[in-house]
């Protein structure tokens, strides 16, 4: 029951599905939501995958416009707050200012120039691989965009759980107090069910996982460094671009398999 109050809890935060019931906000949930992230991005790549499977099959619409709706429904599911934190958080490191400074940017509404051009360089890109994706779409490319939200929110639960805070209040703050030890323990079986899953279908998608998995191994890695360094550790705001950041990075690897691989 905790778990599924979790996942609820995941859902009122970091997406617009309505939710009309009142959630307890209590350490012991908030904790599970840690062991729900990744199944809430799960429920994300289904979503996108069902949705481009019915464009591309049901509709006569083009691989523009199929990638254009899927464009916007990555945009649209999670009301915008990731690409917020991007914004922000584009701004604070493009002033070249020190920490202080610099959380204190990210501290202000008012949206600057940097915000502006880096959130249209993030969107155009994906708006790019989607369409080349969708263009050369195989049968196995429905199951790695599936991975794409799932992948980003372990990510995401990793960086919350283990990252040191830039500052001890703000959403971060909030989710960090009631993450355990073992918050992220459960995560390396989902990965490893996610990889059989892939597995059942075939070698091809499984490779491709893998090299997913590579990709988002670096990515941490980077992170871990840059974050620290940048910002003295994570807010909300570095948190969601963190996200945006490392989706946008697997899906451009999705793109680049679609090139390389074949089959």
């Amino acid at each position: 029951m905790k778990t599924w109050i979790g996942f609820l809890i995941n859902l009122q935060f970091f997406t617009v599905f309505p939710m009309k019931r009142q959630l307890p906000m209590d350490k012991e949930y908030i904790n599970k939501t840690f062991h729900t992230f990744p199944l809430l991005g799960l429920l994300l790549g289904a979503i996108y995958a069902a949705v481009l499977y019915a464009l591309l099959e049901w509709t006569p619409l083009s691989p523009l416009a199929a990638a254009f709706i899927l464009w916007l429904l990555t945009i649209f599911v999670t009301g915008g707050l990731h690409l917020d934190g991007w914004i922000d958080t584009s701004d604070a490191y493009f002033s070249y200012r020190d920490i202080p400074k610099r959380l204190e940017i990210m501290s202000d509404p008012r949206t600057g120039a940097f915000g502006v051009i880096s959130v249209i360089v993030l969107l155009g890109s994906r708006m790019l691989f989607l369409y080349e994706i969708i263009q050369n779409i195989k049968p196995w490319s429905y199951s790695l965009i599936i991975m794409v939200p799932f992948l980003g929110r372990v990510a995401m639960g990793f960086i919350l759980a283990k990252m040191p805070l830039a500052k001890n209040v703000g959403l971060a703050a909030f989710f960090q107090a009631a993450a355990g030890k073992n918050s992220t323990a459960g995560y390396p079986v989902y990965l490893a069910f996610a990889g059989l899953a892939i597995l059942s279908t075939n070698l091809t998608s499984f490779y491709s996982f893998i090299v997913l998995l590579v990709v988002l191994f670096f990515s941490m890695l980077f992170l871990k460094r840059k974050i620290i360094k940048w910002f003295g550790g994570i807010t909300g705001d570095v948190n969601g671009a963190s996200v945006e950041g490392v989706e946008l990075i697997l899906w451009m690897a999705i793109w680049l398999l679609h090139y390389f691989v074949t089959d």
